[in-house]
């Protein structure tokens, strides 16, 4: 599900970590901010996102996301869009409801056929008597 350009905000930080001069001269991270609440999404994917146990997801609706592994500005806002994409489709993926089935005639007697060799072996371990 495609997200507008319009309702993600885009903004330049420096990244953290080892880098040396040029992480400390040049903001090439990228945060993204996202609002769910005043997005196109439908609204059974809002509900969904916005009940995400995931630390990107502020209290407000906002998914908030850092991109800081590229060197340049341009691939971590690549990678930054491709995480929020990510995350949207897995929130609209709706898992099918799972049917309850009932084991097979054969699968039982395979089971208790099984817990019987197991039984007498565990007899066999018994102390001998004369």
């Amino acid at each position: 599900m495609p997200i507008p350009e319009h309702e993600v905000e885009f903004t330049a930080v420096r990244a953290q970590g080892p880098g040396g001069q040029n992480v400390n001269k040049v903001s090439s991270a990228v945060h993204l901010r996202f609002d769910i609440r005043a997005s196109s999404l439908p609204e059974h994917v809002k509900d969904r996102l916005l009940a995400w146990p995931d630390q990107r997801v502020s209290k407000d609706g906002v998914v908030v996301i850092k991109a800081q592994t590229a060197r340049t500005q341009e691939q971590n806002k690549a990678e930054a869009w491709a995480r929020l994409a990510e995350l949207v489709a897995q929130a609209s993926h709706i898992p099918r409801p799972r049917r309850a089935t009932k084991p097979t005639r054969a699968s039982k007697l395979r089971r208790l056929r099984g817990k019987a060799v197991r039984a007498e072996v565990k007899a066999g371990r018994g102390k001998v008597s004369d």
